[in-house]
């Protein structure tokens, strides 16, 4: 139960960390890459105290660097809402927080109510 709920967790950091990047056709980013890139950052996004984990942030580092198409960056959008949706006790502020604090900017907020669809 603990590994569905970090997967899902990772899914939702990673929306926030996909928004920079030019156009392309087809999405190439699946939601295990994102949920598996993300899973450090589980812990950190349910309680939003605490110091950011260094792995969780090499995973969002990682999933900005992959997610480089505005396909790539609506599919992790997807992925993220999804399982931060599934997660009990998810911290919204802590994961909007996440990419500053990993040393990423993105120009989008992660919320229930992003339209993943509008994502560049």
């Amino acid at each position: 139960m603990a590994s569905f709920l970090a997967f899902k967790l990772v899914a939702c950091v990673v929306v926030m960390c996909m928004v920079v990047g030019a156009p392309i056709a087809e999405a190439a980013i699946t939601c295990g890459q994102v949920s598996s890139s993300l899973g450090p950052c589980i812990p950190y996004l349910r309680t939003g105290t605490g110091a950011v984990p260094p792995a969780c942030c090499s995973g969002v580092k990682t999933l900005a660097g992959v997610a480089t198409t505005t396909p790539d960056r609506q599919q992790a959008c997807k992925c993220l809402k999804s399982t931060a949706a599934s997660i009990s006790g998810f911290n919204y502020n802590a994961a909007s927080g996440l990419p500053g604090k990993c040393g990423i900017s993105i120009p989008y907020k992660l919320s229930p109510t992003t339209n993943c669809d509008s994502v560049k």
